[in-house]
């Protein structure tokens, strides 16, 4: 038999889980936060970094245009004459890079996002025109993450070294159409039969599209694919308040005028 003196130096013990105190998660969760800041300042040092030996080692682009040139001469293509035609210029800024006017040459959100699209399975963008027009005429097309790292540092040296208009100039006769045609006025002319000034909207669209995949999307072999691409260019558009959803529909059902190939 328990005595009161033995019943009474027992202690109970708790029913219920052991919680810890509130003044140690505290410290827990402001110890996590020190570490994730210290992380993220680490990897923003190691970027800049990197990104600094990436602009020590790639070359001047005081000679873009010249490139570009001699790109089109190698292909019998004619460089492209007069203003830059707006309805392309909107089409492709829609699609490609809507924040064209505004960044530095880099998109550093559309660059945050690309990850999340690799995670996603799909595509979400933050290449802007100079990391393109770099890729293409400094990095010959190539996609490793050395040639990424080029590409920035190139496409900040292009913003610094050229204007706007002068860059979307040489995107627009540097790219590749389908087809066979190289710039937009041997496309313009190879496809529709016109100049790049002339350009409908409907047609302006299709080019647009073109960039992603201009085989794939050429409207000559492939008119679904173009149509599809077509209606996502449109789409773009409506987007970034260029166009109307009705104009938009105007536009997709309008006839391209196809001059063969």
């Amino acid at each position: 038999m328990v005595t009161s003196v033995e019943s009474a130096g027992r202690r109970s013990t708790p029913s219920g889980p052991v919680r810890t105190p509130r003044w140690r998660r505290l410290l827990t969760g402001r110890r996590l936060l020190r570490w994730a800041v210290r992380a993220v300042l680490g990897l923003v040092v190691l970027a800049l970094v990197v990104l600094g030996l990436a602009w020590l080692s790639t070359p001047g682009v005081g000679d873009a245009r010249q490139r570009v040139t001699a790109h089109l001469t190698a292909h019998g293509a004619t460089p492209l004459r007069g203003d830059v035609p707006a309805k392309v210029a909107d089409a492709l800024l829609a699609t490609e890079d809507s924040r064209f006017y505004d960044n530095g040459g880099v998109d550093w959100r559309g660059m945050l996002r690309a990850p999340l699209g690799v995670l996603a399975g799909h595509d979400l963008g933050g290449a802007t025109l100079e990391q393109q027009l770099a890729k293409n005429v400094y990095e010959g097309g190539e996609h490793g993450p050395v040639e990424k790292v080029r590409e920035i540092a190139l496409a900040l040296k292009l913003d610094e070294a050229y204007s706007k208009p002068q860059i979307l100039r040489m995107y627009l006769d540097d790219g590749y159409y389908g087809h066979g045609f190289y710039g937009l006025t041997d496309a313009a002319q190879g496809y529709f039969g016109v100049a790049p000034a002339d350009l409908s909207w409907a047609q302006s669209t299709v080019l647009a599209g073109l960039f992603q995949a201009p085989s794939a999307y050429d409207p000559l072999l492939h008119p679904d694919l173009a149509r599809a691409r077509q209606a996502h260019v449109l789409d773009r558009l409506v987007a970034v308040g260029t166009l109307t959803r009705a104009q938009a529909d105007d536009v997709a059902a309008d006839d391209w005028g196809l001059a063969g190939g």
